[in-house]
């Protein structure tokens, strides 16, 4: 099974590989799936600057990719340390769910959990 601390350090671990020429701010990402696969991203940035794709929203769209549609936890760090989701990332998660944990922290040692109901309360999906 996968600890959150897991987690965490394969986020940590593929914060290595974010491009963020311009803005500096590299952030990893690490989402479990309920089948426990495991799936990294990182952010991506752009000259055009809303072409960027945050490292969350890459490891969900490299997740679906690959056919898995149900998560339990994302874990989210950055070069500076613990960090959330934007607004839009937040958004994008809750379309999967409204049970999803996010983990983040200044380090491995000293972890925060948040449910993404937490940090979207009343989130907007569309009924299918």
């Amino acid at each position: 099974m996968i600890s959150d601390r897991d987690l965490y350090l394969m986020a940590k671990k593929a914060l290595k590989n974010a491009y963020a020429p311009f803005s500096k701010f590299t952030v990893g990402a690490a989402l479990l799936s309920e089948t426990g696969e495991v799936f990294t991203g990182v952010n991506v940035e752009n000259s055009s600057l809303g072409a960027t794709i945050c490292a969350e929203r890459t490891a969900f769209v490299k997740a679906v990719s690959e056919g898995s549609q149900k998560f339990k936890t994302i874990a989210v760090v950055s070069g500076e340390g613990a960090v959330l989701p934007c607004g839009i990332c937040r958004q994008f998660m809750f379309e999967f769910g409204d049970d999803l944990r996010i983990v983040t922290g200044d380090d491995a040692d000293h972890l925060k959990v948040y449910e993404i109901t937490d940090l979207l309360p009343e989130g907007f999906r569309l009924p299918l």
